[in-house]
């Protein structure tokens, strides 16, 4: 479970580019964010991963601080940057060991994920050259692969269908359902409200910085009064 509580951030004093957000994301839910550019969303992501600081508040994985015990709170989420920026000399199995050895996953465990992975991402021809060599697209099936590696029980994912194919992406999403109906918590960012209305279990809406809505996507039609998608929802929530 990952709870966002009373959070705030602020790049310039003063001004609030976070402010004061609450949130969970519950044990067998996937939530996603969604947001008008510049409202907060990637901000967000990285507080929650630890790699901004939080000016107020906090941020507990499983009950862990992330602030205050930060090696602990990050041994038990997996993150997806939006931006696959990895170790381009490094080949793609030698980053996915070097991803197994940190996470302390066992060798044998370690490939049979990676070659089964591997395959399904259709990516295992490639992993013995260099990652410089990937295009856009595969620098992310990789990075999702050494996420799911090491089975972590909260997956954090910024825009991560982005550079996907039309069937990793159709995987990523029945994974990213699997995992939570196992149990678990899945929390990302998209600007594909087709896809959050499909597999999200709660949307929350992020402008300028505040938190203006989580629930259901039927609550969020209640609440913007309107019977039809969650794109129409959206516009009409953000615009009032």
């Amino acid at each position: 479970m990952i709870e966002v509580i009373n959070v705030s951030q602020s790049y310039i004093k003063g001004k609030k580019i976070i402010d004061n957000i609450n949130f969970k994301v519950e044990n067998g839910t996937v939530l996603g964010v969604i947001g008008p550019n510049g409202a907060g969303k990637t901000t967000t992501i990285n507080m929650i991963t630890g790699i901004l600081n939080i000016d107020e508040g906090d941020i507990l994985i499983d009950g862990k601080s992330i602030q205050k015990n930060p090696i602990e709170a990050k041994k038990n989420f997996g993150f997806v940057p939006d931006a696959p920026e990895i170790f381009e000399k490094l080949t793609g199995l030698e980053y996915l060991n070097l991803i197994g050895d940190i996470y302390e996953v066992k060798p044998n465990i370690r490939l049979e994920k990676i070659e089964k992975l591997a395959k399904e991402f259709g990516i295992f021809e490639n992993l013995k050259d260099r990652i410089h060599s990937y295009s856009h697209g595969m620098k992310q099936k990789l990075l999702i692969i050494s996420v799911l590696m090491h089975n972590p029980k909260n997956w954090i994912l910024d825009e991560p269908l982005t550079g996907l194919d039309p069937k990793a992406s159709y995987l990523l999403k029945k994974l990213m359902r699997e995992h939570a109906n196992n149990g678990n918590a899945v929390f990302f960012s998209t600007h594909v409200l087709d896809v959050a209305e499909k597999i999200c279990d709660k949307i929350a809406i992020l402008d300028k910085g505040k938190l203006i809505f989580v629930g259901t996507v039927e609550e969020l039609k209640e609440k913007s009064k309107t019977n039809s998608s969650l794109e129409e929802s959206f516009l009409k929530i953000t615009e009032e």
